[in-house]
């Protein structure tokens, strides 16, 4: 049996290899992830697809682990998320036309590991940094 930070850091170098087979071997088959959105994906196949709707928008994507801890079957890591916004990236509240900007963002994610697999991810960012970044937020109401 593989430690929890091996798998979490495999599926680390699957995202940045953007290498969608190989991500989705580090998934069970009923992952379960939630992200701000709010997103709700059951399904190894799904967590994988919303994985790749981010990295075919930010082609030139790539994670960094800044900081994690692993305590039992779990794992908790800090990661910057870096990519040049060059496709449109589909959300569940409309699609965002390329802006061809960078974005630069911190991201936490807590993994739940059984069997070798992430069988539960949550994963936490700041929309509106994003958005900010991306150059998409509408602009202030006027008094």
């Amino acid at each position: 049996m593989a430690d929890p930070l091996q798998v979490s850091a495999e599926s680390i170098a699957a995202v940045n290899a953007h290498d969608a087979p190989r991500l989705r071997a580090t998934y069970a088959d009923d992952a379960v992830l939630e992200a701000p959105g709010p997103v709700r994906l059951v399904g190894g196949d799904a967590v994988t697809e919303y994985v790749m709707v981010w990295l075919r928008a930010f082609p030139d994507a790539q994670q960094t682990v800044t900081s994690e801890l692993s305590a039992g079957n779990y794992v908790v890591q800090e990661i910057t998320f870096s990519g040049t916004h060059t496709a449109t990236l589909t959300s569940p509240e409309g699609d965002i036309p390329p802006t061809n900007r960078k974005l630069t963002g911190r991201y936490m994610g807590i993994q739940r590991i059984e069997n070798d697999k992430i069988v539960e991810e949550h994963i936490y960012f700041d929309q509106m940094e994003i958005l900010g970044q991306l150059g998409v937020l509408p602009e202030p109401a006027t008094a």
